[in-house]
């Protein structure tokens, strides 16, 4: 069965844990925006949904930091930021062993992938899953991409590691959704947080939506790192969902710049036929 949904959002995690500093109605309109790509997900009636994400020393740490990772369990849990701080309750997020193998098994295919039975969700998936399921109730199949301990993952690997999902997702009777999840230029921790390169981030995103693959392999980490900041390492899930969408075209449903919430906040989807 052939992919049924691709797409990516942001997941910074100010848009829970300080939505009301924002503007009103830029808050509504990303609200409106996810909850819309959440819908849309549910009406491709996914058995699964494929969430890559960027997580942040949560599960992998520099004593063991894989390339790509993805989970194999009936159950996660998180978020593991504190409650009072995040907005979001913890709770156990329902997995699939069974089609995770079968998933995994087949990108191994082609692209060397590290897998997890246990997987603690930080605000990198639990934020997009506030709004795409708030009710929990579709299984979840998390993939990370190492975006934050140097060596980082090279972009052309990233490009693959996307190919070899759709490749596995088409390969398998179930029909699997993808959303990767991330930032675009931003500096979080640091005394630039806050900060945003709004051209830089637009720039990123026509790429990824005419999907130029020779233009979004084109940037060297050294160029991300002083235009995106440190945060705009994980432009690496959304090259990896670009490189899923098979040469689809994509469409930007929402991108503005929220210095509260340190991103330019994005939704945006891969117009694949489902």
């Amino acid at each position: 069965m052939p992919l049924v949904y691709c797409g990516a959002c942001s997941h910074a995690p100010g848009i829970t844990a300080r939505a009301e500093r924002a503007d009103t109605q830029t808050r509504q309109a990303l609200h409106k925006a996810l909850f819309k790509m959440g819908d849309d997900i549910r009406a491709t009636r996914p058995d699964a949904l494929v969430v890559v994400a960027a997580e942040h020393f949560a599960n992998f740490f520099m004593n063991n930091m894989p390339a790509f990772a993805i989970g194999m369990a009936d159950s996660y849990e998180g978020p593991i930021e504190d409650e009072a701080f995040l907005r979001i309750k913890h709770t156990r997020v329902p997995g699939n062993k069974a089609l995770s193998k079968k998933l995994i098994e087949g990108v191994m295919q082609t692209v060397d992938v590290a897998y997890a039975e246990e997987w603690k969700f930080d605000h990198g998936i639990a934020v997009p899953l506030n709004f795409l399921t708030p009710n929990y109730d579709l299984p979840i199949i998390p993939a990370n991409i190492n975006c934050q301990g140097p060596p980082l993952t090279p972009l052309k690997r990233a490009w693959a590691f996307g190919e070899a999902l759709r490749a596995a997702a088409d390969a398998l009777p179930e029909r699997i959704a993808l959303v990767a999840t991330g930032g675009i230029s931003h500096w979080p921790a640091t005394p630039d947080s806050g900060k945003i390169n709004a051209e830089w981030d637009r720039e990123f995103l026509g790429r990824w939506a005419r999907n130029d693959r020779d233009a979004l392999l084109s940037y060297t980490d050294a160029e991300i790192y002083r235009d995106g900041g440190q945060g705009g390492f994980e432009i690496r899930t959304f090259i990896a969902a670009a490189a899923a969408g098979k040469g689809a075209r994509g469409t930007i449903e929402f991108c503005e710049p929220v210095p509260v919430f340190a991103v330019s906040c994005t939704v945006a989807r891969m117009q694949i036929a489902g």
